[in-house]
């Protein structure tokens, strides 16, 4: 497996700017993450249900280009203008998660990633709160620190310090680019969000 993708070859953007990974890339990494890609060509095998039968069913009826039929991957053709914020998206369900982490507390990258399935992804929900900032409702991406309390993502706010500003709107005191008391506001979605 690469290091390093290629853009156009291993991913796209989408209309929204999300990063898009192709059939290809799935295709070298050799099995289903489980996130109900774009392209899977694994016929998201590891998708839960319900959710892995309605995948099905847009490629099936023929509403989703999974890259398979040339062996190239692109966009999705389309069918109106909200056609793909209808389909699943990881980046869509990290924010469900952020915009139930309460006033005053925090979480990290990894603890989204545990919580939706993917242990391992810490770095893809670093790339949805990047891109945080577009989404719709309000995502309250300051909440969202690393896994030691650092304020990782404070470079991706409009100032270097608006990130620490809104935690303190928060309750949450800052020191040095670290949020303090971090085992007291930590906020974990598999403890908090569990049945």
């Amino acid at each position: 497996m690469k290091n390093s993708w290629l853009e156009g070859e291993d991913y796209y953007y989408n209309e929204q700017g999300f990063i898009v990974l192709t059939a290809k890339y799935h295709s070298d990494r050799g099995y289903c993450c489980g996130n109900g890609c774009r392209h899977c060509p694994y016929a998201y095998k590891n998708v839960p249900e319900p959710k892995r039968n309605e995948l099905l069913s847009l490629v099936n009826n023929g509403k989703e280009d999974t890259g398979k039929k040339s062996g190239k991957a692109g966009p999705a053709k389309k069918e109106g203008p909200k056609d793909t914020l209808k389909e699943y998206s990881f980046f869509h369900d990290v924010y469900d998660v952020v915009r139930q982490v309460p006033k005053g507390r925090v979480t990290s990258y990894g603890a989204i990633a545990a919580y939706l399935g993917t242990k391992l992804s810490a770095r893809m929900v670093g790339w949805a709160m990047n891109a945080a900032h577009n989404a719709k409702p309000k995502v309250p991406a300051q909440r969202v620190v690393n896994r030691n309390g650092m304020l990782s993502g404070k470079h991706h706010f409009a100032t270097p310090t608006l990130m620490e500003e809104l935690l303190k709107k928060d309750g949450v005191a800052v020191k040095n680019d670290t949020v303090v008391d971090l085992k007291k506001r930590f906020w974990d979605p598999l403890v908090e969000l569990s049945l």
